[in-house]
């Protein structure tokens, strides 16, 4: 399910990805992680999702300056998304930038988990 406005946000967001969230798409895109299909800035409902496993209904989020003092939305858009069957995990972009492995490594364990279950 999707909003018009998120589509269009959509399509301008992937032209405009922040720096960590390029750094972590290389690795995500074209089935790199696991054999995963990554969506980059995916409409869900009036949201978008910075990557997003549908095989796993997992949305990845890569928190920077531009998430800070957002908490009831973020709060509010997970729990949206938790009804849509979707889980969502964050990273920060330091964590992108100093530890990328360990972040890989993170997505990668729970897409498998999600998978599985």
């Amino acid at each position: 399910m999707t909003h018009e406005g998120s589509v269009s946000r959509a399509r301008i967001l992937r032209r405009a990805l922040t720096p960590p969230e390029a750094r972590l798409w290389v690795h995500l895109r074209r089935r790199a992680l696991d054999g995963l299909k990554f969506r980059r800035q995916h409409p869900a409902g009036v949201y978008v999702l910075d990557f997003y496993c549908a095989e796993a209904m997992l949305a990845v989020e890569v928190d920077g300056e531009s998430h800070e003092g957002r908490g009831e939305h973020d709060a509010r858009r997970t729990r949206w998304l938790a009804t849509q069957g979707i889980a969502v995990i964050r990273v920060s972009s330091e964590q992108v930038r100093v530890d990328l492995g360990d972040v890989l490594d993170f997505i990668a364990d729970r897409a498998r988990d999600r998978v599985r279950s």
